[in-house]
């Protein structure tokens, strides 16, 4: 690797970046005068923010382009609708896997189980901070009833409307796949102009995508820098700390394993090598927090160096960025139980076998049923809280690690769509990684 931190490859910047933010964040901006460090704060908030808008900026084009492109090739080979049953069938099997390691792993640990006081204390301070940061407003009147919202979304009454709302974009892949599949009733002449045309679009999306990428390493300084200096390090690795711990490992434990054998067992390739392919991704993914956001990188990376054709990545990855949130599923059953456990251990009856169930089954289904809903993760174990007799306030005793967690399982979510595609594609006929592995 060269010594010149210019030439060297993205994931290897980005990692470069992150370790300057915990250093800058952790260590010199709280030794700095206040005036200092507010300004610091305040410029990195905007390159952050300027990175994150031009991101988001390519996601609806980008979308669009490379479904309708995927689409019409799928449809002239009719394989739409069986690569959609693997798409679905993937995203199952992902999903309750990860949830079941949440459940096991929550159960082995029991970061809840602590004495009578410390539960009450936390889940008294859960239930001040659910009002001083507004958490109730942004889940109230949620219900599970919102599951059914999920059809809604995929038929936008207005889709221009949606397309300017990153938390449609369901509704934008649903128009997009029906768009690319009626493309083909057309006439031969009319629809190889079409064809022409959005090829030829995912391809400046791409090239656009390149470009914007490019800025990564300072987009992701901007990001974290504030991330880590409000964050108090002290109170995250103190009462929260087996919490913490938990569903850092529970997450491992999917990334390593569950991912691991599908890569081996399904998809025939050796896990180590997408692992280090889909370095970039996972890093963007962690420092962005946002599947969506990382999706164009994603699309990019999977197609580059996994060697996934575009007609798979341009159907399964879109999908994947609004529906596979394996890793939110995880963490929505793991500080369901928690909570559980703390007021188990004030005196209350602990949850049972079936109510755990319950919340296996809740989780997997809301991953999905609240995606694109801002605060997704909140409105989630909102719903799901009440189901098994628990209160909703108590949601505010996981606030102080949110943040960080929510950058470590959108890296999960994320890198479980780079599977899902690259494990479909092998199944397609494809061989991803054959040039890398010959």
């Amino acid at each position: 690797m060269t010594t010149n931190p210019i030439r060297w490859k993205l994931h290897w910047q980005i990692l470069l970046s992150l370790v300057l933010t915990i250093l800058f964040g952790a260590w010199i901006l709280p030794h700095t005068s206040e005036g200092f460090s507010a300004g610091a704060i305040s410029f990195c908030q905007f390159i952050g923010k300027l990175f994150m808008n031009a991101l988001k900026m390519v996601i609806v084009p980008l979308i669009v382009a490379s479904i309708i492109s995927g689409v019409m090739h799928l449809g002239a080979e009719k394989g739409v609708g069986r690569m959609g049953f693997k798409t679905f069938a993937y995203y199952t099997f992902s999903g309750a896997a990860a949830v079941i390691i949440g459940l096991i792993v929550v159960n082995i640990i029991q970061p809840g189980d602590v004495n009578p006081e410390t539960a009450t204390a936390m889940l008294g301070s859960g239930a001040e901070t659910s009002v001083s940061q507004g958490l109730m407003s942004k889940v109230e009147g949620r219900s599970s009833s919102d599951l059914f919202d999920i059809f809604l979304r995929m038929f936008p009454a207005n889709i221009v409307d949606a397309a300017t709302s990153n938390g449609q974009l369901l509704g934008v892949i649903t128009f997009s796949i029906l768009f690319g599949a009626f493309i083909g009733k057309l006439k031969p002449a009319q629809r190889e102009t079409q064809q022409k045309f959005w090829e030829s679009a995912q391809e400046v999306m791409l090239l656009l995508t390149d470009f914007i990428i490019r800025f990564a390493p300072i987009g992701v300084f901007g990001l974290v820098v504030p991330v880590i200096f409000e964050t108090d390090l002290g109170d995250l690795f103190g009462t929260l700390a087996w919490f913490f711990i938990t569903v850092l490992l529970a997450l491992t434990l999917h990334f390593l394993i569950s991912m691991g054998l599908v890569l081996k067992f399904v998809a025939k390739v050796n896990p180590i090598t997408h692992y280090k392919e889909m370095a970039p991704v996972l890093l963007t993914a962690f420092s962005t927090a946002s599947s969506s956001a990382t999706l164009p990188l994603t699309i990019d990376t999977v197609e580059e160096r996994a060697g996934v054709s575009k007609k798979t990545c341009s159907f399964t990855l879109p999908l994947g960025a609004t529906v596979n949130m394996d890793g939110t599923a995880l963490y929505e059953c793991v500080v369901v139980l928690f909570i559980a456990q703390l007021y188990a251990s004030t005196g209350q009856v602990a949850l049972g076998l079936g109510d755990q169930l319950l919340v296996v089954f809740l989780a997997l289904t809301t991953s999905i049923g609240v995606a694109g809903i801002p605060a997704a993760s909140l409105v989630a174990i909102a719903v799901i809280l009440p189901a098994v007799g628990l209160p909703v306030e108590a949601i505010g005793v996981v606030w102080l690690t949110d943040r960080i967690l929510d950058m470590c399982r959108t890296g999960v979510n994320v890198f479980s769509d780079t599977v899902g595609a690259v494990a479909i594609a092998a199944t397609e006929g494809e061989k991803p990684y054959q040039n890398l592995e010959d």
